[in-house]
């Protein structure tokens, strides 16, 4: 079989060595003929066509076949040439860049109030009792009340966590427990701005240090109890010199004097605290699902044993009547009752929060002069503010109503009663308000009233609502908020004094702490029971500093005794460290408003029940 030849003829030569020139001739000019005859592409006529010196060659050579595309080699290396050294360019760009330090503007300074809530929050990790936790964060601390519980003989319980209630080393459940749920209250309304501040871990693992503790102490598995641990130490010295926690001045590290447990069989004021805080921790940890239902779990338990079981904690003669004496424990069925609906959206609970009957004997249709002020012991004014709440935004109406419009406007009078120009509370030459009269300690109770006016204030905004009327006058809800700053502000330093009343926030600041820990140095001595009296009374400022306590607080003429011994000017508490921080995070960092939902995340759709006919007309 023959091939042909890219120009159309015969590959075969047929009798070549006998041919002529003129029939080699004659046949080239047939291939001539044949191979014109057809049409011939552009390569196969640039062969043919090449000159001397292989032009064809040469143009070959000036283009680059990309496939799709013939481009001119000399635009093609140029442009490739260009990307690759743009490409370096801006690599040698990026790297030096990376290389070379970076000097941003320095981000915006903290307020003050975001300041002074980091130091504020510190002083529960000092207070911290049991082992400690790794990060605690207070090197003069240590692992402390290892066999609280199971020393008593009687209990043989254990009680080991929680927290010292002031600068003893006794653990008063009643004010603990009202702290953790003014701790989770704040934490509910502002996670954002905790959040912002870089202390939402922080104030979350402190109220969980603390509802651990509180589930030790009764039977929280069960669903009837009839007993609860209410205190563990001993503080009264009136009986005569004793071992105990207010007669030793030593470390809580160093204690080896009897810690006896106080239990109680009706408690119903501690009962309900307790379900508060419990209640109120259950929705700061609502995406932790099985510690929130144990939460709830023992808050329900403790709640139904505090109505069965009626009784204060504190009765006449008992060691917590001495120094947290509870005055009834009827604002505690309100105010338990008002945290247990939000944690469980059970109506029964709202029920009996708005019971008028239990308002009343509540005092919210009675004055007196203590009318208004929120604290460990009266928890009416909170549960009015807290269920003034849910009028605003969820407006349950029938049948709960005209409760709920009463307390609102009882909180309404308890707001104008906080500002100057009304006279129901004096206030000293700088400005502090008298809360609880002239007497002493007064921050504890100025700050939870800072707390409230300020939260309230979030309120009214994020309903729309411009402010609020004090008889026929309309107050701002800016007015508030400067009632709040401006309380807040005096503790800070702005007072006669110039004092900083929170430890370590400051230049000038107590420098004599009434507290034991605080006192003594970490020096490796274990001091006895009055050995350590030298520390409470050297006149020399405390070797450690117990950052973030707000001290009790100036007398009634703005003056102040930096004197250990004088607990009326110098203690820190519990309570009254858990109202500071709530005050300071609702006004601290940018206004972001209080967290509207959260809350009521448990509580079902609400379809108000009709009002009831009226009754059939007679003439």
């Amino acid at each position: 079989m023959f091939g042909r030849d890219p120009w159309g003829g015969p590959l075969e030569i047929s009798n070549a060595d006998s041919a002529t020139d003129d029939d080699r001739s004659r046949n080239l000019q047939d291939l001539d003929r044949a191979a014109l005859s057809r049409q011939l592409d552009e390569t196969q006529q640039s062969w043919l066509l090449a000159g001397p010196g292989d032009q064809a060659g040469k143009k070959k050579k000036q283009y680059i076949d990309l496939g799709c595309m013939v481009v001119n080699r000399k635009i093609f290396i140029w442009t490739v040439g260009t990307v690759l050294g743009v490409g370096l360019l801006i690599g040698f760009i990026m790297l030096i860049i990376k290389l070379v330090p970076h000097h941003h503007p320095p981000p915006p300074p903290q307020d003050e109030y975001t300041r002074a809530l980091h130091k504020a929050l510190m002083f529960f990790n000092a207070q911290r009792s049991g082992p400690l936790p790794k990060h605690n964060n207070v090197s003069w601390r240590g692992n402390s009340g290892m066999k609280d519980g199971t020393s008593d003989t009687s209990i043989r319980k254990n009680l080991v966590g929680g927290y010292y209630d002031a600068g003893d080393a006794i653990k008063f459940n009643f004010p603990m427990s009202f702290s953790m749920t003014l701790l989770s209250w704040s934490v509910i309304e502002y996670s954002a701005k905790y959040e912002a501040a870089g202390e939402l871990d922080h104030v979350k693992n402190i109220i969980k240090w603390g509802t651990d503790y509180l589930l030790k102490t009764f039977n929280s598995s069960a669903d009837t109890i009839d007993r609860i641990a209410a205190q563990v130490g001993l503080g009264d010295t009136s009986k005569g010199p004793g071992p105990n926690d207010h007669y030793c001045w030593v470390r809580p590290e160093d204690i080896d004097y009897p810690r006896p447990v106080y239990e109680c069989h009706s408690c119903s004021d501690l009962a309900s605290e307790m379900a508060a805080a419990l209640a109120a921790a259950s929705i700061v940890f609502k995406d932790s699902k099985t510690y929130s239902e144990k939460l709830v779990h023992g808050a329900k338990t403790l709640f139904k044993y505090g109505r069965e079981q009626r009784g204060r904690y504190s009765p006449g003669g008992s060691d917590p009547s001495i120094f947290y004496n509870s005055t009834s424990y009827w604002d505690e069925f309100v105010w338990g009752g008002a945290w247990l609906y939000f944690a469980t959206g059970n109506s029964s609970y709202l029920q009996l929060a708005t019971a008028p009957g239990l308002a009343k004997h509540a005092g919210a249709f009675w004055g007196g002069p203590d009318y208004g002020v929120f604290s460990w012991d009266n928890k009416l004014t909170g549960s009015q503010v807290l269920l003034s709440r849910l009028r605003l935004f969820l407006s349950p109406g029938y049948p709960y109503e005209e409760i709920l419009r009463t307390f609102h406007n009882q909180t309404d009078n308890v707001m104008c009663s906080y500002l100057p120009i009304f006279k129901s509370f004096n206030r000293t030459k700088g400005g502090l308000i008298q809360l609880n009269h002239g007497r002493p300690q007064p921050l504890q109770y100025v700050v939870n009233a800072a707390f409230l006016a300020s939260v309230y204030s979030d309120y009214l905004e994020a309903a729309d609502t411009p402010g609020w009327y004090c008889g026929p006058n309309f107050y701002s809800i800016d007015v508030l908020r400067n009632f709040a700053k401006t309380q807040i502000d005096y503790i800070l330093g702005n007072n006669p004094q110039k004092m900083s009343y929170i430890v370590g926030y400051g230049t000038h600041y107590p420098k004599h702490v009434h507290h034991r820990g605080a006192s003594i140095p970490k020096n490796g001595v274990k001091y006895s029971c009055k050995g350590g009296w030298k520390w409470r009374d050297t006149k020399k400022p405390n070797p450690n500093t117990i950052v973030g306590a707000m001290v009790a607080g100036p007398d009634k003429h703005d003056g102040f005794k930096d004197v250990r011994t004088n607990y009326n000017y110098t203690e820190p508490t519990l309570a009254g460290n858990a109202g500071l921080v709530a005050a300071l995070v609702s006004l601290s960092g940018v206004k972001t408003g209080i967290d509207k939902n959260t809350i009521f995340s448990a509580v079902p759709p609400m379809f108000p029940t009709p009002p009831p006919p009226p009754a059939a007309w007679r003439p």
